[in-house]
């Protein structure tokens, strides 16, 4: 091969054959899975680097998207190596190096003196790259990591991490690495089924590894209400998460680069609420209760959930807040004025002689935003609670969830995007993990979304136009748990891998898959913790 071949970039995909840097399986041991073998000594390698074949892209999920290759003879864990972190970087990586440095059986120092062997971590000037981009290079021995910002640095050490996992060696060159969509994650239903404290950080650290950087905890709904409340203590179910639990849960997410996105859905999903507080209960015109609906003509349904978001914002520092929104029950029937008067008169009152329930509705999302907005967290609510037309209108701030194009009156994603609003995919027909598979959902599967969903794919399996992509802020797969005794949480995590896996995929890198789909699977099984 010519020099000026060696320069060539190659450009990283799952199928990648094993090159040189592949020497076999992972080393065996006793260790915990996962955990490299300590390497035996061995005598000095004394060919130059010329005497090596051109590298092999690493193989990892998801795939890098750029490897520069280069000859050598790559690195691996050795006796005495440590993972450095520059002392003017300590504040921001030391948990990141001290992470690596446990995963892979390493020293850890602050220093700025690398050896042969080690791993140094460093921040690079700011706008040194897209957000959680960065830049990995083995060469000579060492492995240096470095982006713009610490999410990057640390995506750097999970290539690392993998490359070390299925390989047992990184191969010479340089990765260059950024994902495609800024928001990659699961969305849980914690409130229709319990999941314990281990259990959802088990879920984040896998989670850490695939690069996914969103989760998303739905915690109240008709069934329960999972979340200890000192402002409300009547509403909380048993059992459920303590503060102090949810404080674990999002510093381990913090560590991980994970945002946890709380959802207390509102004005319908309240019937665990309304089980304390029942003088709340929409009621139609003969006088029936609407599940799990408060009546947001009654100022007492709005103080009580404004009272929760004010209690529970500084309990998630992440920096977005899901509103809920869908499937208020007074606007699925054929006709909510004369259905519900009581909230026709409070719509018109509000907004004049033409408003209609609907408009009472959307005044209702706009009023919790405006709750929870001065903390400065992005503002989510399902696309089904978001009208067309209509006296009030959506605040243009808020992120359109969009799921569904089966409610009434439905709207396809287009009808969102061409006013410019973001959205983000959790498309049903893909993306939806239902437990007991009611109302027709079948357990979506990592072969299906990896072979024909992309962020595009909004709404049953038609794409929107490649013009929106912009809009598309990224995508979640979500966890529902309607018929919650159907899967055990053992049984949930291993239905979602691969799911997730695949997810993780499509929203990393925006180019087709060259690996098919056995090779991903594969490669993924042996990456796995």
């Amino acid at each position: 091969m010519t020099a000026a071949a060696a320069a060539l970039v190659s450009f990283a995909v799952p199928a990648c054959s094993a090159g040189a840097q592949d020497d076999g399986p992972a080393p065996t041991a006793t260790a915990p899975p996962g955990t490299p073998a300590p390497a035996t000594p061995s005598a000095p390698d004394l060919r130059t680097a010329s005497a090596y074949p051109l590298s092999a892209a690493p193989r990892t999920v998801p795939a890098v998207r750029e490897h520069v290759p280069a000859r050598g003879p790559g690195w691996k864990p050795a006796p005495g190596a440590r993972v450095l972190v520059a002392p003017a970087d300590r504040a921001a990586l030391a948990d990141e190096g001290r992470l690596l440095a446990g995963e892979l059986g390493l020293g850890y120092a602050e220093s700025d003196q690398a050896q042969p062997g080690d791993v140094s971590l460093a921040l690079g000037a700011k706008g040194s790259g897209p957000p959680e981009s960065y830049t990995l290079t083995v060469q000579g021995g060492r492995v240096t990591v470095t982006g713009p910002d610490e999410a990057g640095v640390f995506y750097g050490t999970r290539t690392l991490k993998q490359e070390i996992r299925g390989a047992g060696s990184a191969p010479e060159g340089t990765v260059k690495d950024a994902p495609a969509k800024p928001q990659r994650g699961l969305n849980l239903d914690i409130a229709r089924k319990n999941f314990t404290t281990g259990w959802i950080e088990d879920r984040l650290r896998e989670m850490a590894d695939l690069k996914l950087n969103q989760l998303g905890l739905h915690f109240s709904d008709d069934q329960a209400f999972r979340i200890e409340s000192d402002t409300h203590p009547e509403i909380v179910s048993t059992p459920h998460l303590t503060k102090a639990d949810v404080r674990g849960i999002t510093a381990l997410a913090a560590r991980l680069h994970i945002a946890v996105v709380p959802e207390i859905d509102s004005p319908g999903h309240l019937g665990a609420v309304l089980r304390a507080h029942p003088e709340l209960q929409l009621r139609d015109a003969a006088g029936r209760a609407v599940k799990g609906a408060v009546d947001i003509a009654n100022p007492a349904s709005a103080k009580l959930v404004d009272d929760l978001l004010r209690e529970f914002l500084p309990l998630f520092p992440a920096g977005a807040w899901h509103l809920g929104a869908d499937e208020y029950q007074a606007l699925v029937v054929s006709d909510p004025q004369a259905s519900f008067p009581q909230l026709a008169q409070a719509a018109r009152a509000r907004y004049g002689a033409t408003a209609r329930v609907r408009d009472l509705a959307t005044g209702w999302l706009n009023d919790r935003a405006a709750v929870v907005r001065p903390s400065g967290k992005a503002l989510k609510a399902w696309n089904d609670g978001i009208f067309k037309g209509g006296v009030a209108q959506a605040a243009p701030d808020i992120q359109a969830e969009y799921w569904t194009g089966k409610e009434n009156g439905a709207r396809p994603p287009a009808e969102y995007l061409s006013t410019g609003r973001k959205v983000v995919n959790l498309n049903d027909e893909y993306l939806y993990y239902v437990l007991g598979e009611p109302n027709q959902f079948t357990y979506p599967t990592g072969k299906r979304i990896y072979e024909q969903w992309t962020p595009l794919v909004l709404r049953g399996t038609a794409a929107v136009p490649a013009s929106y992509d912009a809009q598309i802020l990224g995508a979640r797969l979500a966890v529902w748990c309607d018929l919650a005794g159907s899967q055990t949480p053992a049984q949930v995590a291993a239905g979602i891998r691969m799911p997730l896996a695949a997810l993780s995929q499509k929203l990393w890198d925006p180019r087709p898959p060259q690996a098919p789909w056995s090779e991903f699977q594969a490669l993924a099984g042996r990456l796995a913790p």
